[in-house]
C-alpha cells in the first residue's frame, strides 16, 4: 500500500518512515505542504498522513486543495493542537481522521488500517464499475453478461486502478507510478502496451466499458452508450 507522509520535523519524519515501512507500507515522505499537495495530486497514493503545521502550506490547505482537485485518497491529519475547533477545521478541509500529538504508535497504525479498508475492494475482494466486476484476489474480470477472463499481473493492476477511478482521466505518469512504482525503470510505452492488453480483455468479455485514450492527457475508463 502506497502511503504519503508529510511531516516537517525531521526526526519525527525519519521515525515514522521506519515504523511504517516495517509495517509494509511503501512510504514517500515530504517536509512541506507544497510538495505534499504535488504528491497527492499524482493520484498514486492509497493513504496520506499530513502534519498540520508545515512550511509553505499547512495540512488544512493541502487537504482542501487536494479534495478540490478531485483527490479521494484517505487522509489522516496529525497535529499538536487538541482544541475542538482545530479538529473540526481538519475534517471540514477534507481529512478523514485526526490524531493529536503525542500519540501511541499502536493507535496510529490502527487508524491507518481503518482508513485503508475504506479504500480497498469490497469484502469479497472485488471492484465494480458499470457492467464490470474485478475479482482482485483471483485476478478475474467478469462482465454482467456472464463472460469472464483471467488477467495477467500488469493487466490486473491497470484495470484495478482504472475501475477504482472509473470516469476519471488518469495520466500515463499516474498509471506508471501506480503500477510500476517510483523506483521502476518502466517507460511510458509500457503503459501503452499493457493498456492495449487490458483493452483486449474488455473486448473478450464483451463489456460496454472501454479504455479511452485522450491524446496528450491520459486514459479514462468509460461506458459506451447502448444503441
Amino acid at each position: 500500500m502506497k502511503l504519503l507522509l508529510a511531516e516537517d520535523e525531521k526526526r519525527m519524519n525519519r521515525a515514522l518512515c521506519e515504523i511504517l515501512r516495517q509495517e509494509n507500507y511503501e512510504v514517500t515522505s515530504v517536509e512541506n505542504g507544497e510538495d505534499a499537495l504535488f504528491e497527492l495530486e499524482s493520484g498514486v497514493y492509497d493513504l496520506a498522513v499530513l502534519d498540520v503545521m508545515m512550511p509553505k502550506k499547512n495540512g488544512f490547505s493541502v487537504a482542501k486543495e487536494a479534495r478540490a482537485a478531485g483527490v479521494r485518497t484517505p487522509i489522516l491529519m496529525l497535529t499538536a493542537k487538541s482544541e475542538l475547533d482545530d479538529k473540526v477545521e481538519g475534517l471540514d478541509s477534507g481529512a478523514d481522521d485526526y490524531l493529536t500529538k503525542p500519540f501511541l504508535v499502536k493507535e496510529l497504525l490502527a487508524r491507518l488500517r481503518a482508513l485503508g479498508r475504506r479504500n480497498l475492494p469490497t469484502s469479497d475482494g472485488s471492484l465494480t464499475f458499470e457492467d464490470l466486476t474485478l475479482d482482485v484476489k483471483n485476478a478475474v474480470l467478469t462482465c454482467a453478461n456472464g463472460l469472464t477472463v483471467r488477467l495477467g499481473e500488469k493487466e490486473l493492476r491497470i484495470l484495478e486502478y482504472l475501475i477504482a477511478n472509473g470516469g476519471r482521466v488518469l495520466s500515463r505518469e499516474q498509471i506508471a507510478l501506480k503500477v510500476w512504482g517510483y523506483e521502476s525503470d518502466a517507460e511510458y510505452n509500457n503503459v501503452e502496451v499493457y493498456t492495449s492488453f487490458a483493452r483486449k480483455k474488455l473486448a473478450f468479455v464483451k463489456s460496454r466499458c472501454e479504455i479511452k485514450a485522450l491524446r496528450g492527457i491520459g486514459y479514462e475508463l468509460r461506458c459506451r452508450d447502448v444503441q
